[in-house]
């Protein structure tokens, strides 16, 4: 097992903790890695069904424990009624340690519990990241088959395993859980979505191209958000500007293998419109990672204005305000700037310009922006913010 970034936090910690996560990030490995005393595996249906008759056998299991225990519930979502059981025996002082894992944030609203302010640590686990992967980063791998562990890592038959994501999670698991009672127009969602991963969305034109009602289709992003599949990114709304600014959002895949799995573009090489169009949601799903792995709480957006400047990422931070923008390409030019530029003139404090492109060196514009190669700045410009 690859060492995952939150490892040493969660190990170093006493507290119960929350980790959330698509499926197949990896979340039951890191849980097992901090070596519970007893597993319970919420995806064994016959196990589920015995806690979901009786949540209260939980508590009277934990009042038997002789000593104190790290206890493991994977995919806790399964059973929400046990999130009040934990609440229950953490009110009761316990000696336990908790570690829930879920894969739905939805099904865990539903749990209605309030887990204590400073019980509960609550951690989300993304795919395979830069700086997890070190070494055995191969980009182009990555926008292609996306870097969920167990798929990248498999040399004979990821791409295998990552074309049942799609069948089988995406829509028969939404269909068994009883998300959505319209499969086929979700079904149609989902290819519709995938193409327009990355782009800002036009809640119009997708319900004409999807033949779905508008309103339906909010929904359903709203449903991929709850269960972790997608990610929204607001746009960047300036106080006070006299350039007309896009109000529309964007949401990107939490994994870009997913993503190509829906659309069949996961198995052959891909275009270099595709590799550019990917390569600006790798870098935004890194910086969200880095975010995730840091528990930082800095702001991710992103700018547009009705002309057509656009900056790929901002990023705002306790200190700073970077813009980013990303290129597919070894060359970085003045042409490459005028979105950034054009965001500097309605920014509300000065802006770090930056040009993530896949070039070996970096360059610096007359305008102060930096082009930089991704590598650096992952490793040497995200970690210096505060």
């Amino acid at each position: 097992m690859l060492t995952r970034a939150i490892h040493p936090r969660l190990q170093a910690s006493r507290k119960s903790i929350l980790l959330l996560g698509p499926r197949q990030v990896g979340k039951s490995t890191l849980a097992r890695a901090l070596h519970p005393h007893r597993i319970i595996n919420l995806m064994d249906d016959s196990l589920a069904i015995r806690y979901a008759k009786d949540p209260a056998r939980f508590r009277r299991e934990m009042l038997a424990l002789t000593r104190p225990s790290v206890i493991l519930l994977d995919e806790i979502q399964r059973v929400p009624a046990l999130l009040n059981m934990v609440q229950t025996v953490l009110d009761e002082r316990t000696p336990h340690r908790f570690i829930l894992t879920g894969s739905s944030a939805r099904k865990l609203k539903r749990g209605q519990a309030n887990l204590l302010p400073g019980r509960i640590v609550m951690e989300h686990l993304d795919p395979l990241s830069f700086w997890e992967l070190g070494e055995r980063l191969d980009l182009n791998k990555a926008l292609r088959l996306g870097t969920l562990p167990g798929i990248y890592l498999d040399e004979r038959e990821g791409a295998e395993v990552l074309a049942t994501y799609g069948q089988v999670y995406l829509r028969e698991e939404i269909q068994a859980e009883a998300l959505t009672q319209n499969l086929g127009a979700y079904a149609r969602f989902l290819d519709v979505v995938a193409e327009a991963s990355g782009d800002w969305i036009n809640y119009s034109k997708l319900a004409s191209d999807s033949e779905i009602p508008k309103e339906t289709i909010r929904r359903f992003f709203t449903l991929l958000e709850d269960t972790l599949i997608v990610f929204r990114i607001p746009p960047f709304r300036p106080k006070r500007s006299r350039r007309r600014v896009s109000q529309r959002e964007r949401f990107v895949f939490f994994d870009l293998g997913v993503r190509n799995a829906l659309l069949g573009l996961h198995r052959g090489p891909l275009s270099p419109a595709e590799q550019g169009k990917l390569f600006e949601q790798w870098v935004l799903l890194q910086i969200i990672s880095y975010i995730h792995a840091e528990k930082k709480t800095w702001q991710v957006s992103a700018y547009r204005t009705d002309a057509g400047a656009e900056v790929d990422v901002v990023l705002q931070t306790r200190s700073h305000l970077l813009g980013i923008e990303c290129k597919w390409s070894a060359r970085a030019t003045e042409r490459d700037l005028r979105g950034l530029r054009s965001f500097e003139a309605v920014a509300p404090q000065p802006v770090n310009k930056y040009l993530i492109y896949t070039g070996p060196t970096r360059q610096q514009f007359s305008q102060g922006e930096l082009a930089l190669p991704y590598q650096e700045f992952f490793s040497s410009v995200l970690p210096r913010l505060i």
